[in-house]
């Protein structure tokens, strides 16, 4: 039987170029996301069977949204070779601002917590079975805390810090975790962004590396590799030196700014 591959925010950006590419590859696709009609309306344009493709409605936020997803593509579709828990949300933060607290809590329900809860509906069956892989999207931007970002950046370390401990619980049990942090990728979560965004990549050359790297079972990448240089030398970096350097750089936009 074909390989079936679970996609979360599948309906744009990384989700979408991901579930291009494993469809190239010849696998099957259970696609979540909220915009159930964007992922149709791209499977019908990129002329998709509708044999080699489900699509289920989900809120990644939303705890249950998304382990009810999980546990209708079980029933539909079987259990997945593998599972990618893509979907994400980006927005600036000022915690001088009540609203942004909420905004807070909503970047880690769905960045953080929505990615175990994605996980959780398929580790069972994958530890049973003996085999599977699970991949969660960070971003380079869990590395180290940018100023007016501290929301993405702290629901992003989290992932990360998750995934590595998830990792060493099923390690021998023939489960992979694979942990994998994108740089600058040209979708609508950057392309607000006021600041420069060096190494920026498109979907579909983030979707070959991502798709190589999944393969080749890597337990931690980030793509492209050159951000990886970048991130690894502002860890180093000493806080006073850190401060200095992002002394001035503009914040991600807030909710509701133009």
């Amino acid at each position: 039987m074909d390989k079936l591959v679970f996609i979360t925010g599948a309906s744009s950006g990384i989700g979408q170029a991901l579930a291009w590419r494993y469809h190239q590859a010849g696998w099957r696709l259970a696609l979540a996301a909220r915009r159930t009609d964007a992922i149709e309306q791209w499977a019908r344009e990129r002329g998709l069977a509708g044999n080699r493709y489900t699509v289920y409605g989900a809120d990644v936020a939303n705890r249950e949204s998304i382990i009810a997803a999980g546990r209708t593509c079980l029933a539909q579709q079987g259990l997945p070779d593998a599972v990618i828990a893509n979907a994400g949300i980006s927005i600036g933060v000022d915690t001088a601002v009540r609203e942004d607290v909420d905004v807070m809590a909503r970047t880690f329900a769905t960045n953080t917590v929505g990615l175990a809860a994605t996980f959780h509906p398929f580790v069972a069956g994958m530890e049973q079975r003996g085999s599977g892989v699970l991949v969660g999207i960070a971003s380079v931007a869990g590395i180290r805390g940018m100023p007016g970002h501290a929301a993405y950046c702290a629901s992003k370390a989290a992932a990360i810090t998750y995934c590595e401990s998830l990792r060493g619980e099923l390690r021998t049990r023939g489960v992979k975790v694979v942990t994998i942090c994108p740089g600058y990728i040209d979708t609508p979560l950057t392309r607000r962004n006021r600041y420069p965004m060096p190494f920026l990549m498109s979907p579909e050359d983030f979707a070959e590396r991502a798709f190589r790297v999944i393969e080749a079972g890597a337990s931690y990448r980030v793509i492209p590799w050159q951000m990886g240089v970048v991130a690894k030398l502002l860890r180093l970096l000493p806080n006073r030196l850190f401060d200095r350097a992002l002394a001035g750089r503009p914040r991600k936009r807030r909710q509701g700014e133009g």
